[in-house]
């Protein structure tokens, strides 16, 4: 136990010969398993819980490839597109998440329930508790943190690497000393986990914001109660609020 201590002390007091890339590209396999968010649904019986299981059956893990684009001051996650050498095309969905840390800005570009938004407001890192566990992703020894997202009722697990000195991560998820290479939503539900970390300078163009954007524009206040709202009505509606939402 005290080697771990003082390991973990030698983790975040130390930055490494390669901790000084500050760019690159990071590729995430996005797994949501429907089950298991429809197993907390507290509308269904077990009996129709189990009837979603025997359905889903060993296709229950919806795969999606993510990438985030980074420097040393912004960066960018959307879906990946695989047919361009750096894995642009254009955007794939209306989604993406862009973060400027130098400005202390953020975009959010996202449809929720068929409608459209375009979020534009401060970057408010979440609040994180440093747990003494480590493990090994993609070459990078990576520390746990954990979360809540406030709004969803979600627990949040991430793994972040020391080693990359850039505070973003996947999803709406940020602030730690280390770029986030996991993350656990809600003890399962939805698994982020990094497949390739490539360290190398990244086209402004990959970072940039689309310039033609049609979306309502909302703040972080705004968004938070339209989403509180559509979850209330749906789970009072016996609606698996999910189908609509990212999750």
């Amino acid at each position: 136990m005290k080697r771990l201590f003082i390991f973990i002390f030698f983790l975040l007091s130390h930055n490494y010969l390669h901790a000084q890339a500050q760019e690159g590209v990071v590729t995430y396999e996005r797994t949501q398993y429907y089950t298991k968010i429809i197993a907390r649904l507290t509308f269904l019986s077990q009996e129709e819980k189990d009837r979603a299981k025997m359905t889903w059956g060993n296709d229950d893990g919806w795969k999606q490839k993510m990438v985030l684009y980074f420097n040393g001051k912004e960066s960018k996650y959307e879906a990946l597109k695989e047919d361009s050498e750096d894995g642009w095309s254009g955007r794939p969905e209306d989604f993406f998440i862009y973060r400027n840390f130098e400005t202390e800005k953020k975009i959010e570009f996202e449809t929720v329930s068929g409608k459209t938004y375009f979020l534009e407001d401060s970057l408010i890192t979440p609040k994180w508790q440093v747990m003494n566990k480590i493990k090994e992703i993609q070459g990078y020894m990576c520390m746990m943190a954990v979360s809540k997202d406030p709004v969803k009722n979600q627990t949040i697990t991430a793994w972040f690497a020391n080693d990359l000195v850039m505070q973003s991560g996947p999803e709406k998820f940020f602030g730690l000393p280390g770029l986030i290479l996991e993350l656990d939503i809600n003890d399962g539900d939805v698994i982020i986990t990094a497949s390739k970390v490539d360290l190398k300078p990244v086209k402004p163009e990959l970072l940039a914001i689309p310039k033609k954007i049609k979306g309502k524009k909302v703040n972080q206040v705004q968004y938070d109660a339209m989403l509180t709202d559509l979850i209330t009505t749906s789970i009072k509606g016996r609606r698996n609020p999910f189908w609509s939402i990212r999750y």
